[in-house]
């Protein structure tokens, strides 16, 4: 397996300890009596605490990540405020301590197996895709698979730590000041905290996402752009597909019932907790924004080999706009329709969907393509509500 870092998710106000004397293991922590500022759930400690390797504590091991976008981040940006998570970034060469444990996934779950050094690379070179994947479902294994750690016994060197991630700008700035060595570069990685790379507000209610993943969104409801045959092969409804398997098969039945059509979307109001297929651990009295997802079938193509056609997505977004209070939907992340495999452009798609939606009483979120650059003039207010 390939491995350029590995990382260690912690709170900004542990910084200055672990920059100064290193990654302590939890029995180190105790031993010392230190008192860092937790980000992790009692649940889990009380987990790792139970398990054993050859004998020995998971306690006795500072535990760091191949992944850090996992089902543990995701969890801790829910119950942490944002401004206050840091990874931090461990040279490789860490690997070549003594004593080394690798586990195939989460270490607190009952079926993960550890293993040395060697033979532990190995098994993660064969789920190397699933690790370095930027997302993960429960049911095929990858959520725990993709939470592999290193397990380094008493303490990770601080001479091994490199850099120390963070979700903006505004929070690097800050971090910088913590930090304060020229050795060790403060980033800023939206993706790593599930956060998008810029945030553009136009109309009364719309934000132009750039960069972000519209299946991580905190909105009620998601667009999945399909076609009317059936087929999820590319794009956003592959990854639906993927990512959330009943997707699919309810998109399966709206098109043999016609309940979606090129000029009728048809909206799947899913009843499963996000809580329980994207975090690592339930949390205890946790608030969680829109955890029941609802997806939005909007059929950007009458056939998965053609081209998209713009009176379809006129006619989608016309019973939207007509239909988002009637079938109770209270907020909405929209794809750019058409404007990827369809084959349609952002300049003329965009300021359709924006003043389709503009107004209408629901945040809304555009997620802009990825497939190419859009020009600034094409992102204004102007041009996409009144071009």
């Amino acid at each position: 397996m390939k491995i350029e870092s590995l990382y260690y998710i912690t709170h900004k106000d542990n910084l200055p300890s672990i920059l100064e004397s290193g990654i302590f293991s939890s029995d180190r922590v105790e031993g010392e009596g230190l008192r860092p500022t937790s980000i992790y759930e009692g649940k889990g400690i009380e987990q790792r605490n139970s398990k054993t390797t050859d004998g020995k504590s998971l306690w006795i091991y500072a535990n760091l990540y191949f992944q850090p976008r996992n089902a543990m981040m995701f969890r801790t940006i829910h119950q942490t405020d944002l401004k206050d998570l840091a990874v931090v970034g461990i040279n490789k060469k860490v690997l070549d301590e003594q004593d080394i444990v690798i586990t195939d996934g989460d270490a607190a779950n009952e079926i993960t197996q550890f293993y040395c050094l060697s033979k532990g690379l190995k098994i993660l070179k064969k789920q190397q895709s699933i690790i370095q994947n930027d997302w993960w479902n429960n049911s095929d294994g990858s959520k725990r698979k993709m939470m592999a750690e290193c397990l380094i016994p008493n303490y990770v060197k601080p001479a091994y730590i490199h850099s120390v991630y963070v979700a903006d700008d505004m929070i690097q700035n800050d971090v910088q000041k913590i930090v304060n060595n020229p050795k060790i570069v403060v980033n800023s990685e939206p993706d790593m905290f599930f956060q998008p790379h810029k945030r553009t507000e136009i109309g009364q209610n719309i934000s132009l996402i750039d960069g972000g993943d519209i299946f991580f969104s905190n909105l009620q409801t998601l667009t999945v752009t399909v076609n009317l045959k059936g087929v999820m092969g590319k794009g956003l409804a592959l990854r639906a597909k993927e990512q959330f398997p009943d997707v699919y098969v309810e998109y399966e039945n709206a098109c043999r019932s016609k309940k979606v059509t090129s000029a009728r979307p048809y909206i799947y109001k899913r009843e499963v907790s996000v809580t329980d297929e994207l975090m690592d651990i339930k949390p205890h009295n946790m608030s969680v924004k829109n955890p029941m997802k609802w997806f939005l079938l909007f059929a950007t193509k009458r056939d998965w080999r053609a081209k998209s056609r713009i009176e379809d997505i006129e006619a989608g977004l016309k019973w939207l706009q007509k239909n988002s209070e009637k079938e109770e939907v209270q907020s909405l992340a929209m794809a750019a329709l058409g404007c990827a495999n369809g084959g349609l452009n952002w300049t003329d798609v965009a300021p359709l969907i924006c003043k389709s939606l503009d107004g209408i009483g629901i945040p809304v979120e555009i997620y802009l393509p990825r497939e190419y650059p859009i020009e600034p003039q094409h992102l204004t207010t102007s041009y996409l509500l009144t071009h």
